[in-house]
């Protein structure tokens, strides 16, 4: 989750990026998830401990895959939202369509690693 963007241009027309991410507004609600996995996922380790039947840690599993999958929805929907719309906004700027071109291959190599 810690990324460190560069802008791709300097000067008065750039868009500063490290302004805030676009997750910076739900930051607190990202946190209570991922704490709320970190919990669950030592949970799951506690029954592996105690030897739990498989069908119940299997469903504690998919449980924290769920929740961690509606994480990356929404930072994905937040980096698309601000991010990819920052880019085209550079983009269109400093007539430069590479700009937002790396910016939607960013969020489709994301989402292609997240699909794996």
């Amino acid at each position: 989750m810690n990324h460190t963007a560069t802008p791709s241009v300097s000067g008065p027309a750039a868009v500063d990026e490290h302004i805030g991410h676009a997750y910076t507004s739900d930051k607190d609600a990202y946190l209570r998830r991922l704490k709320r996995v970190e919990g669950q996922v030592r949970g799951i380790a506690r029954m592996v401990e105690e030897d739990k039947y498989c069908i119940d840690i299997l469903t504690q599993v998919a449980a924290v895959n769920k929740a961690l999958h509606a994480v990356s929805v929404g930072l994905l929907e937040d980096h698309i939202g601000h991010c990819v719309v920052g880019a085209a906004k550079e983009s269109e700027l400093n007539d430069d369509p590479r700009i937002v071109q790396d910016k939607v291959k960013e969020a489709s190599d994301a989402i292609g690693r997240l699909l794996r």
